[in-house]
């Protein structure tokens, strides 16, 4: 990936994985709310999904290259390499981020259901995210 200029190389800072953590925080904190329509929440609890992955990445010593399509895919395929995730829960992150483009581009609603396990998914993520960085980069949190 950084041979065809989809990775750039990057060194994270204390100050920087702890905005990107707080926003995932907030973003999955509303998500939680249950008065946002399923639609909005899972877009909030995907957000928190890339702002995870992103995190991950980048205390991996890589940042995405966001002039290139495809930069939210990246997030989610790195994340066994960058957390250890299994491809079973990739595909799963993979699925909500279908989902949040076919409610975002074609006006398609997201379930309740749906919108819940995405949550949770987020929610889960951020914890193993805080985990990892907790033994393999204290440094930055």
């Amino acid at each position: 990936m950084l041979r065809i200029g989809k990775l750039k190389p990057h060194t994270p800072d204390k100050a920087e994985i702890e905005r990107l953590l707080a926003a995932a925080e907030r973003a999955l904190k509303d998500a939680n709310m249950s008065r946002i329509s399923s639609d909005g929440r899972l877009d909030l609890a995907y957000r928190a999904i890339m702002q995870t992955a992103l995190v991950a990445l980048l205390a991996n010593g890589f940042r995405p290259s966001t002039g290139e399509p495809g930069h939210h895919q990246l997030l989610i395929q790195a994340l066994p390499k960058t957390l250890g995730l299994p491809a079973e829960r990739v595909r799963l992150l993979d699925a909500f981020r279908a989902a949040r483009n076919r409610s975002d581009y074609d006006g398609v609603p997201v379930s309740h259901a749906v919108a819940r396990e995405c949550v949770e998914e987020a929610r889960l993520l951020l914890e193993g995210l805080r985990a990892w960085l907790s033994i393999n980069r204290p440094e930055l949190v």
